[in-house]
Order: structure tokens, then sequence, then C-alpha cells
């Protein structure tokens, strides 16, 4: 087993290079957002098109930040979990094999 922390010194470790199954609903649905992104490119002009650019780069940016705060909330509540696991031995109910 690879070590964690050397892979992820070294640059090894990149949980964002990932992609959509071929054929699965999500590949779909951003292949269609896509290509209705590039539809609309096309046929905007002038102030409408530089707004509607500005808008994608926006919900862009918007949605790399929630991607962030997600993967931020799961590995917290992930350490929580482990912290907890080997940390605290406490229970609602008392043991009768503890002396």
């Amino acid at each position: 087993m690879a070590n964690i922390l050397e892979d992820l010194y070294f640059g090894n470790l990149d949980p964002q290079a990932r992609g959509y199954r071929t054929g699965s609903h999500n590949f779909r649905v951003s292949k269609n957002i896509a290509e209705l992104e590039e539809k609309l490119t096309e046929r905007l002009q002038g102030k409408d098109k530089n707004l509607f650019l500005d808008f994608c780069n926006a919900y862009g940016e918007l949605m790399g930040e929630s991607g962030l705060d997600s993967f931020l909330v799961g590995f917290r509540l992930g350490a929580k979990m482990i912290f907890d696991t080997f940390c605290s031995d406490d229970a609602p109910f008392a043991s009768y094999l503890k002396e």
C-alpha cells in the first residue's frame, strides 16, 4: 500500500481527477449542458452573449465552491467518526464486563 502522506507530498493525490461513466445519467446531463451552452453562445450577440458567459462563469465558480464545501464537510465528518471510534468509549449503557 502506498504511503498516503508521500502521495500527498509529491502531488500524486487528485480527488477531482474523475469523470462520468460513458452513458451514465450524469454523462448525458453534462453533455446536454455543454451542447446547450454552445448553442446559446452561438445565437447570442454582443451584450447578451457577454451576460450569458458571465452567468456561466459565475455559476461554475459557485459550483466549484460548493464542491469544496461538500468535500470539507464530508472529510471532517469522517475524521470525527474515526476520532470517536478510536478515542471514545462513551455509550448509552454501562458495560457489565468492565470492573
